[in-house]
């Protein structure tokens, strides 16, 4: 039901009593960053997005709400309400004194969508604990794709071009389109709908040759940094948070159009040897948590 009422949790964050706190530190993707302060109270708030429904991807939840048989529903209910909620959220997001965005990418939709400056500070991932489960490239084999299986992540682009390929492709995760991607893999295409840990999760990361990326709906993206943290590069669509953290030829490579056409011309001509583990592994150390805990610390401390 909490997706049916944005307009009661922007009441409900409205009107949370803050006037005992010195700094209020809000984590939003949508309603959070409403949360109003006064007197010598500060408010930092963290953007994850400009909340997506009303702005970047409104023609997206219009055209696949992800209701099911209440998508109906769900459209009458967005298109009615966008209007007044594009105009609260505006209004929302003038409210903290300082704005954080999780990307470059964010950066940009924050000052599109909400005329306002922001300074980037990555998302804090747990570098360390990655690094320990790299393996030599002797023990690495085939690609492995990682994330809740929704037709905006274009997992289909990894399974159709693997199959096509017939290169050994893992997808982890479940979700709507589980069935769908089934259907449509091949042969060299393994499915493990819930991994029972990060241990394992890391294990899968650290034993592939390469990490596939296809969607242009991150905003940042953890799981391919994780990847890097284990020492596994990263094919990415050329969009989105991923321009923060690829660099071609060092960590991974980008194609340019989301069609399994492009991605297989980037598939066909990968070559893991050429890449440095070490190299790879280095590229993750600026999102650790160490290093957000000192830039977050750092946010607080300028107020």
């Amino acid at each position: 039901l909490r997706k049916y009422i944005p307009f009661l949790r922007a009441l409900w964050f409205s009107n949370l009593n803050l006037k005992d706190y010195d700094i209020v530190i809000s984590a939003s993707g949508a309603e959070a960053k409403g949360v109003k302060t006064k007197g010598h109270t500060k408010h930092i708030s963290y953007i994850h997005a400009p909340t997506h429904y009303y702005w970047s991807r409104y023609d997206q939840y219009i055209n696949d709400p992800g209701f099911g048989r209440f998508d109906q529903l769900a459209r009458f209910g967005l298109r009615k309400l966008v209007g007044p909620m594009r105009k609260w959220d505006f209004r929302a997001a003038q409210r903290p004194d300082v704005l954080l965005a999780n990307s470059s990418h964010t950066q940009e939709q924050i000052l599109k969508y909400y005329h306002r400056d922001s300074k980037i500070i990555h998302p804090p991932i747990r570098t360390k604990k990655f690094n320990k489960y790299c393996k030599n490239k002797k023990d690495r084999a085939g690609f492995i794709v990682v994330g809740r299986q929704t037709p905006y992540k274009r997992i289909d682009l990894a399974v159709r071009a693997c199959s096509s390929l017939g290169k050994d492709l893992t997808v982890v995760g479940n979700g709507p389109e589980n069935t769908n991607l089934k259907q449509l893999a091949g042969p060299s295409v393994m499915f493990i709908d819930q991994v029972n840990d990060d241990d394992e999760l890391a294990t899968l990361l650290g034993t592939a040759e390469g990490f596939i990326f296809p969607t242009n709906a991150e905003d940042f993206g953890i799981a391919p940094v994780e990847a890097l943290a284990a020492g596994t590069p990263v094919i990415a669509y050329k969009a989105g948070g991923p321009l923060d953290y690829i660099k071609p030829g060092v960590n991974g490579d980008f194609f340019n159009r989301q069609s399994v056409k492009a991605l297989k011309e980037v598939l066909s001509k990968f070559k893991p040897e050429k890449y440095t583990q070490s190299d790879i592994k280095r590229s993750a150390d600026s999102f650790s948590t160490e290093s957000f805990r000192k830039k977050i610390t750092k946010a607080v401390n300028s107020l």
